[in-house]
């Protein structure tokens, strides 16, 4: 049994302090109810700071994506059917099968209980809940439509994981075709053309230069193999190192964005991630500032947010949200930037704004079906001409030999 401190209101209206001996939080904060009193702050002694109690949630398990958008969910359908949200919370700890989530719902249900607004509870758990879910959260709170701000949310989480889904699913195929380029090569190199050239040692005479040079690469591979792929190891860590940099992130991204195909794809979906979380956020009731600042770190490109960044600092201005944008470029396209002009005059920028980006969706689709159908032929083609090229190696010396004979 702990021992908690509290504060609490006494039915004149005066504070008292004071402990209880209880075996939980909610059990504290009931036997505070009890004694008359309205608890304004219970805390467990030497309890661990938020931070902590996070790690330890951590320690005995993740909350998985599923399971709380499970709760998000559940959560707006009780509070939709009009039951208290303190309730409500009680109702999803006891109905959760994982430890994890039962106990980070139980410390949000203590939390709520004890007086703290839901928004800032959730915020004490930054591993689970985002600044995108805190600050939809809140919104909901002040504007008294909470239930709608968390179907809101849980629609959003579906969607961007079927966008997320569509981009990882386009990306197996271009995977498995490199892996197994890169075996057939090491097979070929280690084991084929070794072969061949105990062959071409015991014959004699001279080699063509492509024999030669495949012959090169095939000792180097077998002689410092090792060497090679260490060499390789911290060209690939320092290439990331450089990418975690600004001005190296911002050069890759730019490379990637003058991609032919690849570029399109990449900025449709910023594009699209963009569109349908500033939408939710101005439908939620979040001041338009506050949700570009959101709605930015959803980008995924600091390229492309440059120009959210420099329309922020616009719209602070007085400037209108399209003209801001529009100055920028790179991130929304013109036939955009009208639409977002048209809305903002009518009213209807949260709804035109999930319009687009459904839009959007759909022509990333298109454009992810386009990139792996010309990905695919071009791998094979470049695992042919490879093979090719090493077979063709190997045999020219066999094809001189034979018209010399002749």
């Amino acid at each position: 049994m702990a021992i908690f401190n509290y504060t609490a209101l006494a039915a004149d209206g005066r504070t008292t302090r004071g402990t209880i001996p209880a075996d939980s939080r909610s059990a504290a904060i009931a036997a505070v109810l009890g004694q008359g009193l309205h608890p304004v702050q219970i805390q467990e002694r030497a309890e661990a700071k938020p931070l902590n109690r996070s790690r330890a949630l951590g320690r005995r398990g993740s909350v998985k994506r599923a399971q709380l958008e499970g709760f998000t969910r559940e959560l707006s359908n009780l509070l939709a059917g009009g039951v208290p949200l303190a309730r409500a919370l009680e109702l999803l700890r006891r109905e959760a099968l994982a430890p994890a989530p039962r106990q980070l719902w139980g410390a949000i249900h203590d939390d709520v209980v004890g007086g703290t607004a839901l928004a800032d509870a959730l915020a004490k758990h930054p591993r689970v809940f985002s600044s995108i879910y805190v600050a939809m959260v809140r919104a909901g709170e002040a504007g008294g439509f909470l239930e709608l701000v968390l179907a809101q949310i849980a629609d959003f989480r579906t969607r961007e994981r079927d966008l997320t889904g569509k981009v990882k699913a386009a990306l197996v195929y271009p995977c498995v075709l490199i892996v197994l380029a890169t075996g057939v090569l090491s097979f070929l190199l280690v084991f084929f053309i070794p072969t061949f050239s105990k062959m071409f040692h015991q014959l004699g005479g001279s080699l063509p230069a492509l024999t030669l040079l495949i012959l090169a690469v095939s000792h180097l591979v077998t002689r410092y193999g090792l060497l090679v792929l260490a060499v390789g190891i911290i060209g690939a860590v320092l290439l990331y190192r450089t990418a975690q940099s600004a001005a190296g992130r911002r050069g890759m991204e730019q490379l990637i964005l003058h991609t032919p195909v690849l570029g399109r794809v990449v900025a449709t979906f910023a594009l699209v991630r963009f569109t349908r979380l500033l939408g939710a956020l101005l439908g939620a009731g979040v001041p338009l500032v506050a949700s570009l600042r959101v709605a930015r770190e959803a980008i995924g490109n600091q390229t492309l947010a440059d120009t959210v960044t420099a329309a922020i600092e616009q719209v602070q201005r007085g400037t209108a949200l399209a003209r801001s944008l529009g100055t920028g470029g790179g991130l929304l396209p013109s036939s955009v930037i009208e639409v977002i002009a048209i809305a903002e005059e009518t009213g209807r920028l949260d709804k035109e704004l999930v319009r687009l980006s459904n839009t959007y969706e759909t022509e990333l689709d298109r454009q992810l079906r386009m990139l792996v159908a010309l990905v695919e032929p071009a791998m094979l083609f470049v695992m042919a001409s490879l093979i090719g090229t090493i077979v063709i190696g190997m045999y020219l010396p066999i094809f001189s030999l034979e018209q010399m004979m002749k």
